[in-house]
């Protein structure tokens, strides 16, 4: 069922009615390097001129530190196109990142145990 709010965005029976790539515009390329895991929060700073309702669902996750990744599924949208309305924050202000803990070691072997672990619990 759609949310009060959404008005002709979404529809009952079809979904979302506006393809995801119209929400950035048609951009494919967020303006900084943002990783799936980098953390986004926000910074208190209002944006200035107009950003799509995309943008501020998007600012309104991010009042606490929270993944790209987070963000991405919360919004329901597609990685890349999350990525351009979080690069159009951080651009004006409204957002600061921070790189995942493993940056520099993406396969790390105790991350990658402690993974495994987590997933052998839940089974």
């Amino acid at each position: 069922m759609a949310a009060a709010g959404d008005g002709p965005w979404l529809d009952e029976a079809a979904g979302r009615l506006v393809r995801p790539f119209t929400v950035s515009n048609g951009r494919t390329e967020p303006s900084i390097a943002l990783d799936l895991m980098s953390q986004v929060m926000s910074t208190g700073v209002t944006p200035l001129g107009y950003l799509g309702p995309e943008h501020a669902q998007a600012l309104d996750l991010c009042r606490a530190p929270v993944s790209v990744a987070e963000v991405a599924a919360q919004l329901k949208l597609p990685a890349v196109v999350t990525k351009v309305l979080l690069s159009d924050l951080v651009d004006c202000g409204a957002l600061t990142t921070k790189p995942p803990a493993f940056h520099h070691t993406p396969t790390d072997r105790s991350l990658l145990e402690a993974v495994l672990d987590g997933l052998r619990r839940q089974l």
